[in-house]
């Protein structure tokens, strides 16, 4: 599988000083997923008559891209098949608008109460699955599919591999065990999948094996072009005005992450009421923010309806975030992760600051 991952484009919902009882606490080493670990969930999927396909709350291209890519395959099969995510109103963000398949989504209320086989995917903490975590923490096999090194393993079963820049690479890898070729909409869905999570294939975790992967994609048939200027080049104009107050509101702090640079801002959930904006078409307001040069570290806090804060981070490769995220409940990958928080800007400002600080970083060039 290709190499080291360095974003997340979800930040896991663990929350600052409210912990949640019943679930395993993350284990301190991860492996990659075996030969047996692949044949019990070919198993479980051969033995199923109804498999949910479930998604993280406020999904991104991979998380989403992966879930409807095996559900085009199961449907290929004559598998009964539903996909889900947790959110309430459950919307499929604009940006993903093109994805195939998008007929087999139906809302939790539809999922059973008890799953015969549910197999989430790209979800790195069981709470991110939002109000389908009682049913799929009571589902008889419940399959975690995930690239996320901070995944605690929270499933029956599990196919995670930290070291795949997107879950959609191991969906290629369980299609390809499941006899599935590809077509152009399971490419598609796919395709979302990995240049989501690569960042259009720039960050550090992508490899020639992940180009590779690429090009059979296009080899059958999908439109990257198209694709990309869905996922990164269209906005609307609601967002710009987002945007712009919160890069007035944009603070650097050169001291911070041992002198290394912290920049951060956040967003009201005035701003996104005043501007019609909903909540996941600002996912990507952190790549913006962490442009910044002078800065090592990038943070964006983004107010929920509730007052609580969702904390998404960035580091450019000097520094683990996704350490500092877990010391305020939160996980994801070494240079990109997040978390949430109910102590308001001023004090989780502070509290990641800390973390940034209580970590062990490398002198300044």
């Amino acid at each position: 599988m290709p190499g080291r991952p360095d974003h997340v484009t979800g930040t896991p919902t663990a929350v600052v000083g409210v912990p949640v009882p019943g679930l395993p606490a993350p284990r301190a080493e991860l492996r990659r997923p075996s030969e047996a670990d692949w044949q019990v969930v070919l198993d479980a999927i051969g033995a199923a008559s109804s498999v949910d396909l479930v998604a993280h709350v406020m999904p991104d291209g991979d998380a989403l891209g992966s879930a409807l890519a095996v559900g085009l395959a199961l449907r290929q099969r004559g598998v009964d098949v539903r996909v889900s995510f947790g959110d309430d109103p459950q919307v499929v963000p604009a940006s993903l608008s093109f994805l195939p398949g998008q007929e087999l989504i139906v809302p939790v209320a539809d999922v059973p109460e008890r799953p015969e086989l549910m197999i989430s995917f790209d979800v790195s903490d069981a709470r991110r699955l939002g109000l389908l975590l009682d049913k799929a923490l009571a589902a008889r096999e419940l399959v975690v599919v995930d690239h996320h090194t901070s995944n605690a393993g929270f499933g029956t079963r599990s196919l995670i591999d930290p070291l795949a820049p997107a879950t959609a690479v191991l969906v290629d890898e369980l299609l390809r065990r499941l006899g599935v070729p590809l077509d152009e909409p399971i490419a598609t869905c796919l395709y979302a999948g990995v240049a989501s999570d690569t960042g259009s294939f720039r960050y550090s975790a992508t490899t020639p094996a992940t180009h590779e992967f690429a090009s059979r994609l296009l080899a059958a048939g999908v439109r990257h072009d198209t694709i990309s200027r869905q996922l990164w080049d269209t906005q609307s104009f609601g967002f710009l005005k987002v945007l712009a107050a919160a890069l007035e509101r944009a603070e650097l702090e050169p001291a911070a992450a041992g002198g290394r640079g912290l920049v951060w801002t956040w967003v009201p959930w005035a701003d996104l009421l005043a501007h019609g904006v909903p909540p996941e078409q600002i996912e990507g307001l952190i790549d913006v923010v962490r442009k910044a040069a002078e800065a090592e570290v990038a943070l964006v806090l983004k107010e929920d309806p509730d007052g609580s804060l969702r904390g998404s981070s960035r580091a450019k490769g000097a520094v683990d975030v996704a350490a500092a995220c877990g010391a305020l409940g939160g996980g994801g990958h070494a240079y990109a992760a997040g978390f949430t928080s109910h102590l308001g800007v001023p004090a989780t400002v502070a509290a990641f600051r800390s973390a940034l600080d209580a970590l062990p970083v490398p002198p300044t060039d």
